[in-house]
């Protein structure tokens, strides 16, 4: 057990936690001396007068690696938070922009606000008309876009505008392409999954316009610490010969780490007091001691919750301080978000509560104190968060587990935890779903010839445009294809955050705005009649799914109900990719299709989960294509000790357990997997558990499951064999999207099953 020093703001509540066994794991990083290199000999001499000028004399060991990398190809920086990683890239592109005045940069940024950061960054080097960023995305004024595309070089922008207003219009954009010499994609492990595949494609495309122009410019790759950065990278770009640049030569602050687990309220049901709650009273302490604080919470009401508890603590106890503590949330105009950042750097705001989703977009370098409620879904975010932590060269970064049964999983092997390796990001670009829709989008921007573009669009890319040249979206001629209708505009119908070309709008009518899409295939189970909906962490009510407008109509809830669907679901194996005996059971990997019916759903009431009432509905079955895991069970693993009904619950509850623990192995959540467990599948005649991706075509999270699946097997188990509740909980084997309503969870007999699975 690490020591903590008297002097320390977090002193006393570190000891209480001890004493009362809150604090279930403390653990102490060491503070990191920088290892300086000086500014390289060949740097152009205005960027080096300008890096100067901001008190920039020397560089951190990992930027002059990523200065050498760069001359040789592409890179990716993975140091950590707060380390200097933009200057590894800024370095290259602006002594490029200051040697080539045709020369032209592009930035990718996934949100507005860090694009706006990195524009103020490289404005403080007053390089005058050697470098001329602008900002091109949804906000740019439609007056300004053309003057930007003539006099700016260095375009700062997201991929959505890419994907949407620069490729598909890339003949405005002709000078620029044909000058195109370094793309930067920072924060590259936000682009995972769904986003992520959609984006593999956009750069693809981005670099087949550069092609077509003449140039092909050099990639440059910013990451949080994930444990594939050059997989990723390559995964992104299409491109290969990669360098990481991992060896972080930025000064650490020393940190102390605390796992804080709320106190048990019902010693049978095994629940607890609210993380939330808990996190107030965290923070609320560190704030009267004067520590800086940032919290991070998973939802928009959560933040106002938690801000509101200390808010009220404050006022009855320190009222001096209770307007020093302030929500930081999305709808926030950038003037508003610069004060509020200013005010927390100055030290007159003394603790800001965020979402953690807006991590990525808030300018405030180190503070006292990071506390993270609940786990963020990968250590690396974790991590990213707790990077917060350490203003004075000390830091306490805390993590508030919730009754999650991830949570509780990291609170009984704190060690572990601390210990885990980050995880793997995963992208699929040649998704079906995903990638078919992009190559109308190419297609559009220029005919696609298989013998030319299969460098960049992937070897596969004549199966693919066949493929849609049968299902009537493009024609070939003299072995090139094209659109069908050349008058069609597919970008306008690809969503980089959706799965599935196929969505439901979701329609606010007390604005009258549009707040977003939701994957057809996900639609009757979310946004039905009736249905609690949450988006930006704001609740919403679904007043009717209009199936022939394909939109959800909405409204504001400020109800204390969520809802649950209750759902029939059956598999259809359609395509056995690999397969592989391990643990008394046949283990297989492929495709499958799942259709999927919602018959009703639950109100449940908050915060004691108590259900209030069934509702029927009469909805569509749905049907998609996804990768799938599935195993087949050695009947000598069940020969005894499991009757039928016995079996269906020990069946299903393996089958909880195994989805729950997934993210470790992949970054991903939860919601992003389904399952079906069943003693008789009609395919393979006996028990079978499925687990399979819920993004129609699959982005990869069950191939994992598949190649760690002994892993996944004996971290279920754990899960199960060491909660202390009786039948079943939220901490283990009970899910908060289970389509049978968590019925029936037999978590002995899956206990049972998972140590014989182990045993063999």
């Amino acid at each position: 057990m690490a020591t903590t020093r008297t002097d320390e703001p977090w002193a006393a509540l570190l000891d209480e936690g001890r004493e009362d066994a809150r604090l279930v794991r403390q653990a102490f990083e060491g503070a990191r001396e920088p290892v300086l290199e000086p500014l390289p000999d060949d740097l152009h001499p205005t960027l080096a007068k300008g890096l100067r000028a901001a008190g920039i004399s020397e560089l951190y060991a990992h930027q002059a690696e990523a200065w050498d990398a760069a001359a040789v190809g592409p890179f990716v920086v993975t140091t950590g938070t707060a380390s200097g990683k933009s200057l590894c890239f800024n370095l290259t592109t602006l002594d490029v922009l200051c040697s080539d005045a045709k020369a032209r940069a592009l930035y990718l940024y996934p949100t507005k606000a860090l694009a706006q950061d990195q524009a103020r960054a490289i404005a403080a080097f007053r390089l005058g008309r050697h470098v001329r960023p602008s900002i091109y995305d949804g906000d740019t004024k439609r007056e300004e876009r053309t003057a930007i595309r003539k006099r700016s070089n260095l375009i700062l922008t997201n991929p959505d505008m890419l994907h949407m207003g620069i490729l598909p219009n890339h003949a405005a954009w002709g000078d620029f392409f044909a000058n195109l010499a370094v793309v930067v994609v920072d924060e590259a492990h936000v682009y995972r999954g769904v986003f992520g595949s959609h984006v593999g494609n956009v750069l693809r495309r981005l670099r087949r316009i550069a092609a077509a122009y003449g140039t092909d410019p050099r990639f440059l790759l910013a990451s949080a610490t994930i444990a594939n950065p050059v997989e990723l990278a390559e995964g992104l770009t299409g491109l290969d010969g990669f360098a990481h640049v991992e060896r972080d030569g930025s000064p650490g602050a020393a940190r102390q780490i605390a796992m804080w687990n709320p106190p048990v309220t019902d010693e049978a049901l095994q629940t607890r007091r609210s993380a939330l709650g808990e996190a107030a009273d965290v923070v609320t302490e560190l704030v009267v001691k004067g520590a800086r604080t940032i919290c991070f919470v998973k939802s928009r009401k959560g933040v106002e919750l938690v801000a509101k508890l200390i808010a009220d603590q404050l006022a009855d106890a320190h009222p001096a301080l209770r307007d020093r503590v302030a929500p930081y949330r999305a709808g926030y105009t950038p003037q508003q978000r610069r004060e509020l950042e200013g005010r927390l750097v100055s030290g007159d705001l003394l603790a800001v509560v965020t979402t953690d989703a807006l991590e990525l977009g808030i300018d405030i370098g180190a503070l006292d104190a990071a506390v993270v409620v609940t786990f963020p879904g990968t250590v690396a975010s974790l991590r990213q968060m707790w990077g917060r932590a350490g203003r004075r060269g000390r830091g306490l970064a805390v993590y508030v587990a919730g009754e999650d049964a991830l949570d509780q999983f990291f609170c009984r092997h704190p060690d572990e935890f601390l210990d885990r390796p980050v995880e793997s990001a995963i992208v699929n670009y040649e998704n079906e779903q995903i990638h078919d829709p992009h190559l109308l989008c190419a297609a559009h921007e220029g005919p696609i010839d298989p013998e030319v573009d299969a460098d960049v669009l992937g070897p596969r890319v004549r199966a693919h445009c066949e493929h849609l040249v049968a299902g009537g979206s493009l024609v070939e001629r003299g072995g090139r294809f094209t659109l069908r209708r050349p008058e069609d505009y597919p970008a306008a119908r690809v969503s980089l955050r959706s799965g599935s070309p196929d969505s439901f709008a979701v329609v606010d009518v007390s604005q009258g705005e549009i707040l977003g899409s939701v994957d057809a295939a996900r639609a009757f189970s979310t946004v039905h009649d009736g249905a609690v909906y949450l988006h930006m962490g704001r609740s919403y009510s679904v007043s009717e799914l209009d199936l022939h407008g394909r939109r959800a109509l909405v409204e504001p809830f400020t109800g204390n109900w969520y809802t649950q669907p209750k759902k029939e679901t059956d598999t259809h194996i359609e395509r056995l990719l690999d397969r592989r005996e391990t643990m008394g059971a046949v283990l297989s990997f492929g495709m499958v299709s799942v259709t999927e019916t919602v018959m009703a759903y639950q109100r449940k009431r908050l915060p004691d989960h108590e259900v209030l009432d069934l509702c029927a509905l009469d909805m569509p079955e749905t049907t998609f294509r996804t990768q799938a895991l599935w195993y087949e069970l050695d009947p000598s693993l069940l020969e005894r000790d499991f009757p039928l009904e016995l079996l269906l619950g020990t069946l299903h509850a393996v089958e909880h357990s195994q989805i729950a623990v997934l993210p470790l192995l992949a970054m991903c959540d939860r919601w992003d997997i389904g399952g079906l467990s069943t003693n008789l599948h009609p395919q393979t005649g006996g028990p079978t558990i499925f687990i399979y991706d819920g993004h129609p075509g699959g982005v990869g999270i069950t191939q994992q499951g598949f190649l760690g699946f002994e892993r996944l097997v004996a971290d279920a188990y754990r899960l199960i064999s060491e909660c202390k509740c009786k039948s079943g909980c939220p901490s283990c084997v009970q899910s908060p999207k289970c389509g049978n309503l968590n019925e029936p969870l037999a978590k002995d007999g899956a206990a049972e099953m998972l140590q014989r699975m182990l045993d063999r």
